[in-house]
């Protein structure tokens, strides 16, 4: 856990925020004042419903009501946080998902405290305690001194994803109407201090210029998440780009609620491939180092590196009083699940991570591109375990876009086109990142197996896959997910690096170095490099005679993945 850990945590000395209150959730949040926890319950199937809903998930029944349970339960994950997301959480400390006894679909969120970190463990039996803050009663959770607990199950089997699969609607696939054309990327860098919108109209006018279109041949736009330009995640969407180039198109989109990050592209064929654009231009524009140093300016000294002061108003859901700043703790609790369901260890992730610094050395965009050696890796400070510094992606400033065209004007193009074999799209997990999947990336699983029902071709016929990587966990579980190895599989998989190689592996592993490495550019990344492989333009980091890339959209929920084809 690192040197001198020895201590119980306690977190005496949090200033919690507190959790906005409603009818809906006072319940939960005034339980403990009994010394219990409250859930909506379905009369019919005797599930507790959370967070509360009009009707129980399990059998739909409308027949609901409240239940008060002991609270008891078992630590299925958790990670010991070293990172300052918030200064009102003082290091370290432990947040972890309970599975409760009386129902294990319910997990919470919370912290483990009055206990050694050394002791931490999957599969921990804890107890609940109540901390008053105002007008809520906080659960939070110690062990309870009884014999661990096995681990129960998701609310389905990770290795049994595809039995949920559906099968093609109809045997002419909007795929095969639709091509991806032209691609371009802006300057990328740790912190280039421009504004964002410029960045997408350089990536706009490349990927357009790279097609052989001009700006008055595009007549769809399609972003994500869309309009916003708060927080480094965006210029503005659609309206920014079509009011500063005046593009009036006849289609567009943008939104979060998508395929992940790249979800743009797969909306853009279903466009084109609909008759409704020719060209779609797809966008996607990240500049939250700039906004973080823009913040950390401005800020008084008082607050976080973000500018959030103390004083912040009540956040909403469940999960806002325990210090979860970050997606580097929720994927980490859940790489402690996959660790001990099956016997994965950091080295496992650490050869993701050098693989890919080796990929980036290659690659004259990338931001980090020194050798890093296993011992590198290993002895990098810790940010929330089992994840470490070189487990996260580097943060960056950028744009990228691609352009999809409609299959019949696709080969008349300055580019030998990239075809769409098949996407995945399908919702086999649940949304709510802390009651979805435990032992993966919540919503890897679901598209993974639709996307083999959509083409003849399996996991040994790719030959470059283009895996998210926000965190070499996210990595993992695509790796598995998509089958080029076995459910829990991945620790004899990934040892020595040699199947995820650039060179003579079983398929190579994001050439470019991926976020890890290469930068942050949230998903769209992947899809750009995917185009440079199989047009065979990589120079250095070229994968040889590379026909068939795999490219997978998502850091969490939701998620999507495509697979392309050399025209």
């Amino acid at each position: 856990m690192g040197a001198g850990l020895t201590l119980k945590l306690t977190m005496d000395d949090v200033e919690r925020p507190l959790p906005f209150v409603d009818d809906e959730s006072r319940p939960f949040w005034t339980a403990g004042k009994d010394g219990v926890l409250s859930f909506v319950s379905c009369h019919s199937c005797d599930a507790l419903i959370h967070p509360p809903a009009p009707v129980c998930r399990y059998c739909r029944s409308e027949d609901l009501g409240r239940r008060t349970v002991s609270g008891s339960g078992a630590v299925v994950g958790f990670t010991v946080n070293h990172q300052a997301w918030d200064p009102r959480f003082p290091l370290p400390y432990c947040v972890a998902t309970v599975a409760l006894d009386d129902d294990p679909r319910v997990r919470l969120t919370t912290n483990v405290v009055d206990v050694d970190v050394d002791d931490l463990r999957v599969g921990m039996r804890v107890q609940p305690r109540f901390e008053r803050r105002e007008d809520v009663w906080i659960p939070i959770y110690a062990p309870s001194g009884e014999a661990d607990a096995s681990l129960p199950d998701d609310e389905t089997d990770p290795g049994d994803h595809r039995r949920w699969a559906r099968p093609l609607v109809r045997t002419d696939r909007f795929e095969e109407r639709v091509a991806i054309t032209g691609i371009g990327i802006s300057e990328i860098g740790r912190r280039l201090m421009r504004p964002p919108l410029s960045l997408t109209v350089d990536a706009v006018k490349a990927a357009v210029a790279d097609a052989g279109l001009e700006l008055e041949d595009i007549d769809g736009l399609s972003t994500y998440p869309g309009n916003t330009s708060t927080s480094g995640f965006g210029e503005g969407g659609v309206s920014a780009l079509e009011d500063v180039l005046g593009l009036r198109p006849t289609w567009f989109n943008g939104g979060s609620e998508t395929f992940g990050p790249a979800g743009s592209v797969i909306a853009a064929m279903l466009a084109v491939a609909g008759g409704l654009a020719r060209h779609v231009v797809c966008f996607r524009t990240v500049w939250q180092a700039t906004f973080a140093a823009q913040m950390r300016a401005r800020a008084s000294g008082e607050g976080s590196p973000y500018g959030m002061g103390r004083s912040q108003g009540r956040v909403p859901g469940y999960s806002g009083p325990y210090g979860e700043g970050s997606a580097a703790i929720t994927l980490a609790i859940r790489a402690s699940n996959h660790f001990a369901r099956y016997g994965t260890t950091r080295e496992t992730l650490g050869w993701i991570a050098t693989t890919e610094r080796a990929n980036a050395a290659l690659n004259p965009r990338a931001i980090y591109r020194d050798p890093m050696t296993m011992d590198d890796y290993m002895s990098a400070r810790m940010i929330s375990t089992p994840l470490g510094l070189y487990d996260c992606d580097v943060p960056a400033d950028a744009a990228i876009a691609v352009v999809v065209s409609a299959i019949e004007s696709a080969r008349d193009l300055a580019q030998t086109p990239v075809l769409v074999e098949a996407v995945g799209t399908q919702m086999t997990e649940r949304v709510a990142w802390d009651q979805s999947t435990m032992t993966h990336e919540p919503h890897s699983l679901g598209p993974s197996a639709h996307l083999w029902t959509r083409t003849s071709m399996t996991p040994e016929d790719v030959d470059v896959a283009l895996l998210y990587d926000g965190f070499s966990f996210n990595c993992l579980s695509w790796l598995e997910g998509l089958g080029f190895c076995q459910i829990g599989e991945a620790k004899d998989f990934l040892d020595g690096g040699h199947n995820i190689a650039r060179e003579g592996g079983v398929v190579a592993l994001n050439p470019h170095g991926g976020q890890l490495s290469a930068g942050r550019t949230h998903g769209m990344g992947f899809v750009h490099e995917a185009v440079v492989q199989l047009r065979g333009d990589g120079g250095a980091r070229q994968v040889r005679d590379a026909q068939v890339a795999v490219v997978t959209s998502g850091g969490l929920t939701p998620a999507g993945v495509i697979l392309l084809r050399r025209g």
